[in-house]
């Protein structure tokens, strides 16, 4: 009868230089090393093979992981550094303009004040007749923009 590969402890490994056949087959010592060194070697005592225990290579991989969140960080608040930043800049344009808007407001509320004055020294001294050319062209206007808008 013959003996398949998965049974490979009393069969000598094939030397036809078929992969998948020899990495099926068990090794003669019945060691369990593994392509990255003897990860088993925490377990059994280190045999001397060079590799590292189980408990190294968690560590490493932990040390891996734990760099990778810390780099996935780092770019994290790179990124909130540059919004804070543009925010800031913003922030700070905004209030430009809104001293802008409020030198200009404050200009107009001059000018107003300025034009009223000058309606109440005409209205003293002009007497009823100024106030209804006055009203007169404060209708027309009105009518003017109604008629535009229709």
């Amino acid at each position: 009868m013959k003996q398949s590969p998965h049974n490979s402890s009393k069969t000598k490994p094939q030397q036809n230089g078929d992969p998948f056949n020899q990495m099926r087959q068990r090794p003669k010592n019945g060691r369990n090393d593994d392509m990255y060194g003897n990860l088993e070697s925490g377990r059994n005592g280190n045999r001397g093979g060079g590799g590292m225990s189980s408990h190294d290579a968690n560590a490493n991989i932990m040390e891996q992981q734990n760099n990778d969140r810390i780099s996935e960080l780092s770019d994290q608040v790179a990124r909130l550094k540059g919004l804070t930043i543009d925010i800031g800049n913003e922030v700070r344009e905004q209030n430009s303009l809104l001293d802008n808007m409020g030198d200009g407001f404050s200009n107009v509320g001059d000018m107003l004040t300025g034009s009223l004055g000058r309606m109440g020294v005409m209205l003293e001294r002009g007497g009823a007749k100024h106030m209804c050319y006055l009203v007169a062209f404060v209708v027309f206007v009105m009518v003017f923009l109604y008629w535009l808008v229709r």
